[in-house]
């Protein structure tokens, strides 16, 4: 992909005098802020509507620059060189070079660390020299941009500049592991990475701790369109669409992957579920999908998707 190197300066200055940018990446597009800035983190959060005690991942160009942000531990030096650049975070302890704003942390002594590999994102990081926080760039709750398109019709005047680098690769969020000195690895989010590649490395993940929030994508009610949210349907009833997966499905019906492949269809879930959103059906029903690869964060974001809409 061609990266413009005046589009990049230009996004640079914007994000240099505490304005947002929408900036893509191989999972999906990211509402980017200057992560050292309160002022234009607060931005981000009111952009959303994002609730300030979630977390922002603070978006670097090279581990070098991670571990002026954080600390990591062997176990999260190995992940960062299997996975970065990549649509993998890390959630360490802060470290005392970060220059992360303790509001974009959420106040938390950790912090949520990613290298992406999306070129223009990594021309972004490196012009800009600093870390950036980068949620999704889509109002809290609902589904993820994976398209330029998506970032102004969610967010409209509130980002300045949108950078288009075409479709997300994954379409789905980075997978989120926290990796804290004195405790077990933890899968705090499922995403494009799956978990046995990470087991495969640091050995078994436990859960999130149930008592806080510590990463993006906790939330009980996330990652939702408008139209009601029905799991493990056979067929759409009355005043519903269907989301179908894999080669026995009705013919006319928009699928995730026509061959079952979780990959595909991880990346075209958003998509998907933003275009039947749009036809003004009053459900959405999606077929059951296995939890085998990224099957895992696809049902995650689903049943998120279909959950009571009071916790966003």
């Amino acid at each position: 992909m061609n990266v413009d190197p005046a589009q990049i300066e230009d996004a640079a200055r914007v994000l240099s005098r505490g304005e947002l940018v929408g900036m893509p990446t191989e999972t999906v597009y990211g509402l980017a802020a200057d992560a050292a800035n309160p002022e234009a983190v607060a931005r981000v959060f009111a952009a959303k509507g994002r609730p300030q005690f979630n977390p922002l991942i603070s978006h670097v160009a090279d581990p070098d620059m991670a571990m002026r942000e954080g600390v990591l531990d062997g176990r999260a030096l190995a992940l960062a060189e299997a996975f970065w650049p990549g649509p993998l975070t890390l959630v360490v302890p802060v470290a005392e070079t970060g220059l992360s704003s303790e509001l974009a942390r959420a106040g938390l002594s950790t912090i949520g660390l990613r290298v992406p590999r999306h070129p223009i994102a990594q021309a972004l990081l490196r012009a800009h020299g600093g870390p950036v926080s980068a949620p999704s760039a889509n109002p809290s709750g609902k589904l993820s941009p994976t398209a330029a398109e998506d970032v102004r019709t969610g967010l409209g005047d509130s980002v300045s500049v949108v950078l288009d680098g075409g479709a997300s690769e994954a379409g789905i969020e980075s997978t989120i592991i926290g990796v804290i000195p004195d405790e077990p690895a933890r899968l705090l989010r499922t995403g494009a990475i799956s978990r046995g590649d990470i087991e495969a490395l640091v050995g078994p993940l436990t859960s999130p701790r149930p008592d806080k929030i510590t990463a993006p994508g906790q939330l009980t009610s996330h990652y939702a369109p408008r139209a009601a949210v029905r799991l493990n349907a056979i067929e759409a009833r009355a005043g519903e669409v269907l989301l179908a997966f894999g080669p026995g499905a009705p013919s006319a019906a928009a699928n995730l992957s026509l061959s079952a492949d979780t990959v595909e269809a991880a990346a075209n879930l958003y998509r998907m579920l933003r275009e039947l959103d749009a036809q003004g059906a009053e459900g959405i029903a999606v077929m059951p999908i296995p939890e085998t690869g990224l099957g895992e964060a696809i049902n995650d974001r689903l049943n998120r998707a279909a959950a009571a809409r009071g916790d966003r």
